[in-house]
């Protein structure tokens, strides 16, 4: 969860030089008292959404009268496409609109998409009439219903995609000097506030929010996000005069898919087996003069067939989708080289996923705190941010410091070592929650709750907290040890891909975990048995669907080992050498 606040916004960095729009530059414009409301903007849209994803299964289960499966398959699309659209908005910023317009179009389509899903809670043609308690007969949802929900789920994730591409880079954008030079501490500044709200914003959407849905039915519950992306809105454009407009020239992503175009339209072209003997394109000044060995059929993009016809009089490309520079194509190898290893991390993205079991599970728990405060279900995923900002302070207040004094040498471990920390932590968790689903699952047969899907079993939530500690820390090492290897390897030209890497990876992520929950469930209701994963926990075994998640764990850590190994030797590795050598 921590990801989408610290590297989903980062996404809107992918981008070139930009041009100003203001012929004065930057007199009279931008500056620190551009940032109350950028940064109101943004912690309003994130109370505002996270606000509506903890309870989001109870509303799709009680409400639509839809089955887990079912209500799962449709929260793990509109995860994949709330992590997807960020990377289609930074394109669509940089090349077209422009970050102000395309944060502006984020929220407006963000309020259209919570006003539609709050119709829903008091319309009732919306959804499905009430079941009758008395046969437990239920009504299922239409198509038409359903389309409509569908319909809020896609506008929430582009007005997300919208706000998160943009951003953090439009905030940067203020406090950039004339010339285009950064003021280092004012953006250090701007930064750790940003972060820090983001956190806050999440601790206050989890309780607060949640309680309120919980309590006070889901028309205020789904009302009060309405009101807060309303107000984050008009915090936004009431300062629409004081901004520091500007448009970029070119998208790195843009660029990428110019390099795959003009490979494949020079696909017949034969290639020297010395790249020295052809003629390529590369920019002036600063520049990779000759292409690698490695992935040698993209070199086909940077190759001068006819100066002629490939360039302009000024040296300029005449066709940018038939010829591209060396850089352009290196930074394609580069991205294409860390591959393998990204793909190792989307099994514990899936783990980190599975938040909609986990309210199911503390919901059938005794959540009471004293004799009149219970804690609603969807509110226990906070402390997952807890054990976030746990583990990061752990990490580099206790455990470096003491490593190294035990060392005698300064200690650090390495980007891939973290990454496989953070796995090895998402391994354990899944099978203390698979131990711990099995001894409430035991518990509630026991007290004959078998049948009973809105029963409390006399076990106490507290039972789910290392589940949530684990996964916590697991998802913040792993998170920020991909985001550090990614910077690493890559030109500094592409430092920001990073996070589109990473967010691009948890998309992917909740469509393979989608197509698993589909399998396992089919799979399991062979022979007409319960599926595993029933609408009632109680009848259900998702202690064995735990069970098998944390077995591809396992498969994947020795996938993770292998990729790791094939990788070799990586720029981080290269440095730590090279000290080590001085250092002896």
């Amino acid at each position: 969860m921590m990801e989408n606040c610290a590297d989903a916004e980062r996404e809107s960095m992918i981008t070139k030089p930009l041009l100003n729009d203001d012929h004065d530059g930057f007199s009279g414009k931008g500056g620190f008292r551009t940032m109350p409301f950028i940064l109101a903007n943004e912690s309003l849209a994130q109370v505002a959404s996270y606000g509506l994803q903890p309870n989001m299964i109870l509303y799709l289960t009680r409400e639509y009268h839809l089955n887990m499966a079912t209500g799962s398959n449709i929260l793990f699309l509109w995860s994949a496409a709330t992590h997807f659209m960020p990377l289609l908005g930074a394109i669509v910023a940089d090349s077209f609109l422009g970050r102000f317009r395309m944060i502006l179009f984020g929220c407006v389509i963000s309020l259209l998409g919570m006003a539609l899903l709050w119709l829903t809670t008091m319309i009732p043609q919306a959804k499905p009439p009430p079941c009758y308690e008395s046969n437990n007969n239920c009504s299922s949802a239409t198509s038409l219903q359903l389309f409509l929900l569908c319909c809020c789920f896609g506008l929430l994730s582009i007005g997300g995609g919208g706000i998160g591409s943009s951003s953090l880079a439009f905030g940067a954008d203020q406090l950039r000097r004339t010339g285009g030079q950064n003021n280092g501490w004012a953006l250090e500044c701007y930064f750790s506030w940003y972060y820090a709200l983001c956190t806050i914003s999440i601790l206050i959407a989890l309780p607060c929010i949640v309680y309120v849905q919980e309590n006070l039915g889901w028309q205020v519950g789904f009302g009060i996000p309405v009101m807060l992306m309303l107000l984050s809105t008009l915090s936004f454009s009431l300062a629409s005069h004081l901004y520091v407009k500007l448009k970029a020239k070119s998208s790195l992503i843009v660029e990428m898919l110019q390099v795959a175009v003009a490979s494949y339209r020079k696909r017949h072209i034969e290639l020297p087996t010395e790249s020295s003997k052809m003629l390529h394109h590369h920019h002036r000044g600063p520049s990779i003069c000759l292409p690698s060995e490695k992935l040698r059929f993209l070199n086909k993009a940077c190759i001068i067939i006819d100066p002629e016809k490939d360039l302009k009089t000024d040296g300029r490309v005449a066709d940018p989708w038939s010829l591209c520079t060396v850089n352009q194509v290196e930074d394609l190898k580069s991205i294409l080289k860390v591959i393998p290893l990204w793909s190792t991390g989307m099994i514990m993205s899936i783990n980190v996923s599975q938040g909609s079991f986990s309210v199911l599970q503390a919901k059938s728990m005794n959540r009471k705190f004293g004799p009149n405060f219970e804690m609603p279900a969807g509110s226990f995923g906070m402390f997952t941010v807890v054990s976030a900002i746990l583990w990061i302070a752990l990490y580099q207040q206790i455990f470096l410091p003491v490593a190294s004094r035990i060392m005698g040498r300064p200690v650090h471990l390495s980007t891939r070592k973290r990454m496989g920390i953070g796995m090895a932590l998402s391994f354990v968790c899944m099978i203390v929650t698979a131990t711990v689903e099995a001894k409430r699952r035991s518990l509630a047969i026991r007290e004959g709750y078998s049948d009973d899907l809105d029963a409390v079993v006399d076990m106490s939530v507290l039972w789910l907290l290392p589940q949530y500690f684990l996964i916590g820390a697991a998802e913040t090492a792993s998170a920020i040890a991909q985001n550090e290897f990614y910077y690493s390897e890559f030109p500094r030209s592409m430092s920001s891909i990073s996070s589109t890497l990473f967010s691009l990876g948890v998309s992917a992520a909740n469509l393979v975990a989608s197509f698993l929950m589909n399998a396992i469930d089919k799979l399991s209701k062979l022979g007409g048995k319960e599926s595993w994963i029933e609408t009632n926990i109680n009848k259900g075994h998702y202690d064995y669907y735990y069970w098998v998640l944390a077995g591809l764990s396992v498969l994947n850590m020795i996938y993770f080992l292998i990729c790791s190994k094939a990788y070799g030797p990586s720029k981080e590795d290269e440095k730590e050498t090279t000290f080590h050598d001085e250092d002896n």
